[in-house]
């Protein structure tokens, strides 16, 4: 099977993304570095322990001189100051030092975890994403950003900080239920509408193949998406403009998932769904896109099997917007959203009328 490499320019702090079938079965091939007396650090959680604990047989084999595996429990709520205070002082009890390598092996809470410990351990440790998780290998293993949940909010902690080497194994995608493959693809979909029409049509006539988990169809799809965010991140690497266009949906996906309260019932990529079709509702209100243009988004979601509207989530209006005014994206109490101008069009929006906001709200809260 084909081989993508992605490439991410950003001087001292570059690196590669990997993308294939059995990388984990040879891993120590896709590190920039030895791996003959480094001490390595293995953070993942109890959906994917057993490649966790491959992985580390295959280091201490190859000379690592220090290997050990740190568990948590899946799922969102694993993001948080406890898991980070655990992760801390278990790299500190063993003596974890600047030259130590954190891998973080799972979806993208792990990846987020992990990364900001690296982050914040004595300053600053190499780290390793290993995305076992459609919507990680799209998305969050790339680009540095890591962090943690708090009561008011989503990734509202959290730091800058690229990893050494992303490394996707698209076999780890076998194992994933459909919920969790459904939640990934949301976010191959936000590429095309952001700035890729051609890639959105591929996606229209190819989504079967790609949640099938055709390989060549799955590879193409992560590294188109790593690759048009590779771009983005080269372009603005801590989210000072252009890098804000890869929340599209995330605004008012966040605060859903606040809302829900991290507890399962809705995952990130749901709430994308959500917030995307939230934000072409946005945009039309807002003069931008076609009823057109929402009707084939939404429908493209349907088509999958992806949530359109909120379900039975109990919120209100003044709760997301609450929520929604907290989003790291505000500037001086005006919100900010990225807009969708047709498809594969978007842009940022640093004033959007508050009052068009609730609009959108009480469309999917009330029904009006």
């Amino acid at each position: 099977m084909k081989q993508y490499n992605v490439h991410i320019d950003l001087g001292d702090r570059s690196y590669d993304i990997t993308i294939g079938s059995s990388l984990l079965s040879s891993i120590d091939k896709y590190l920039p570095f030895d791996i003959a007396d480094k001490k390595f650090f293995l953070i993942t959680d109890t959906n994917v322990e057993l490649y966790s604990l491959s992985v580390q047989k295959l280091l201490q084999a190859n000379g690592a001189e220090f290997c050990d595996v740190l568990t948590f429990p899946f799922g969102e709520a694993t993001k948080s100051y406890d898991s980070l205070k655990k992760a801390h002082d278990w790299l500190l009890k063993n003596n974890v030092h600047r030259n130590s390598v954190i891998m973080a092996i799972g979806g993208g809470v792990i990846g987020d975890l992990a990364g900001f410990a690296a982050a914040t351990a004595l300053r600053g440790v190499y780290y390793v994403q290993v995305p076992t998780s459609l919507l990680a290998q799209v998305d969050s293993s790339v680009g540095g950003k890591t962090g943690i949940n708090t009561y008011y909010g989503k990734n509202l902690v959290g730091a800058f900080y690229q990893p050494v080497a992303v490394i996707a194994d698209t076999d780890t995608l076998q194992t994933l239920p459909k919920r969790e493959l459904l939640a990934g693809y949301a976010e191959i979909v936000k590429y095309g509408l952001i700035d890729d029409l051609d890639f959105f049509e591929w996606l229209e006539e190819n989504a079967k193949s790609v949640l099938e988990l055709n390989k060549a169809a799955v590879s193409y799809a992560i590294e188109a998406s790593c690759r048009a965010k590779a771009a983005i991140v080269e372009a603005d690497e801590r989210e000072g403009g252009k890098r804000a266009l890869l929340n599209l949906g995330h605004t008012f996906g966040h605060a859903l998932e606040a809302a829900a309260g991290y507890d399962g019932s809705l995952l990130h990529g749901e709430g994308v769904a959500i917030g995307i079709i939230m934000a072409y509702e946005l945009s039309l209100l807002l003069g931008h896109c076609t009823q057109g243009d929402v009707d084939r988004v939404r429908a493209h979601f349907k088509s999958v099997g992806l949530p359109v509207d909120i379900g039975s989530l109990s919120t209100s209006i003044d709760d997301l917007l609450a929520i929604i005014s907290r989003d790291k994206k505000a500037v001086d109490n005006k919100m900010v959203f990225v807009i969708p101008s047709g498809i594969g069009k978007s842009f940022i929006s640093k004033d959007v009328p508050k009052d068009m906001v609730v609009k959108v709200l009480e469309q999917f809260i009330l029904g009006e």
